[in-house]
């Protein structure tokens, strides 16, 4: 399969339509199959025709040919490191370590969405976030978050029948638009929630993107209470609107992230949103409603960055249900999904041999180049 180029839908997210408009099929297209591939979600075993992560993760190759020691999603990344200050506030609602007052070390990765570790930076590309906060006693909390306010599909079999759907045709090498159409029509959730991703835009940059965990987990205080909290990392950097084009560099966005680092860390705030009750937990289609409050926990800063290598983040698992005391899963079918589906990418490329990243630091400070990751 030939590499695909900026302008192939699986990697735009331009053209997201308000649902009155969703009849232009090339449009769902652009913004069905880039917002989707934001996350490879699926889980266990789901009935009927025993859908398994096994199936989930062959259908992402079928979509983006297989990159051998990549991931089958978020393929084109660059690890980072850095440091979590919490405030404190976070510990009225969780008694996790992490949200006492203090810092923690924290190592991830910055990503775009999308199979092809190759593939040319663009501006409604779908970014994501994925970290690794180290705590005290071997606890360690990982989340991976992306640059869109809500996920366009409801549950595991909506997002395995979308891949199908978004699968190229060997004579065009771009799905069929009469496939995505008729997968849109029966799943009018899909339609609802891209119009939000269309109203919120995209940033000019990683360092000014707002990265949203879109699911719903339980927290404990200390007291024993359990809150519904969806959590968000929002930048310090003022946002600045998409440009409508890419500058023409292949590797823009990241080298516009190296160049921010190197310059002062970045930084977001940790801001943790309590849901009431009614609130949807099972469901990352559907936003909160706007006026529930706001935590804000602490300040995460990025201070290094590196291109992946054996031994730091390009061989982490960042598994969303690696939780420490006091996080738990909520209702939401996605998390053992998503959990389920990583588990498979990971052992599929650990045992396949290692090519060069698309980016490489080596301006940058060596410290997590040799860093072994657990």
């Amino acid at each position: 399969m030939s590499q695909p180029s900026t302008d192939d839908p699986r990697y735009k997210l331009a053209s997201i339509l308000a649902p009155p408009q969703l009849a232009r099929l090339g449009a769902i297209g652009a913004t069905l199959i880039a917002a989707t591939a934001a996350f490879a979600w699926t889980g266990g075993y789901f009935s009927p025709n025993r859908l398994d992560q096994s199936r989930m993760i062959d259908a992402f190759e079928a979509d983006n040919g297989v990159h051998p020691g990549f991931r089958r999603n978020h393929a084109k990344g660059v690890c980072v490191d850095g440091t979590f200050d919490s405030n404190g506030a976070g510990a009225r609602v969780s008694k996790a370590q992490v949200f006492q007052p203090g810092r923690v070390p924290v190592f991830g990765r910055f990503a775009l969405s999308g199979g092809v570790p190759m593939v040319a930076d663009a501006p409604t590309i779908v970014r994501s976030l994925a970290l690794n906060f180290s705590l005290p006693d071997g606890e360690a909390w990982r989340t991976a978050m992306i640059n869109i306010p809500v996920f366009p599909l409801k549950d595991p079999r909506a997002f395995y029948e979308q891949l199908v759907a978004s699968r190229p045709d060997p004579k065009t090498g771009h799905p069929d638009p009469q496939a995505l159409a008729a997968f849109v029509a029966h799943h009018p959730e899909t339609a609802q929630a891209m119009a939000i991703i269309h109203a919120r835009g995209f940033s000019s940059a990683f360092a000014n993107a707002t990265y949203n965990a879109l699911n719903a987990f339980l927290f404990t205080s200390a007291a024993g209470v359990a809150t519904p909290v969806r959590w968000s990392a929002e930048p310090v950097d003022a946002f600045v609107p998409a440009p409508t084009a890419a500058d023409g560099d292949q590797n823009y966005l990241f080298e516009s992230l190296i160049a921010r680092v190197q310059e002062a860390p970045a930084q977001w705030h940790l801001i943790l949103t309590i849901g009431q009750p009614g609130d949807p937990t099972d469901d990352a289609t559907l936003p909160w409603p706007a006026d529930r409050e706001r935590i804000d926990a602490g300040t995460l800063s990025v201070t290094h960055i590196t291109a992946e290598s054996d031994g730091n983040c390009r061989d982490v698992n960042f598994d969303p249900l690696v939780l420490p005391d006091g996080i738990a899963p909520s209702d939401d079918p996605l998390l053992s999904a998503r959990s389920a589906a990583y588990s498979t990418s990971f052992t599929r490329r650990a045992g396949e041999p290692k090519t060069p990243s698309a980016i490489q630091t080596t301006n940058q400070p060596a410290t997590s180049q040799t860093a072994t990751r657990p």
